[in-house]
């Protein structure tokens, strides 16, 4: 069984299609990483905005101490 799938690899039709599947599955790996990356930043940069307006809507809604 193992011989049968080591001969299967060496051939040419099978060692290309082994490398295409190889290529595509690190091409998917890879876009996961940088959209999770691109969300990531994307998210931190939503709570500082989020924060900043959030303290500026605080601050105009307090009365002034007199």
């Amino acid at each position: 069984m193992v011989k049968g799938f080591l001969n299967r690899l060496k051939s040419n039709r099978g060692m290309s299609g082994v490398l295409v599947a190889l290529l595509l599955v690190i091409v998917g790996v890879g876009l996961i990483a940088g959209l999770n990356t691109y969300m990531q930043g994307a998210s931190t940069t939503i709570q500082t905005s989020a924060n900043t307006a959030i303290t500026a809507a605080t601050t105009a809604a307090t009365p002034a101490a007199e």
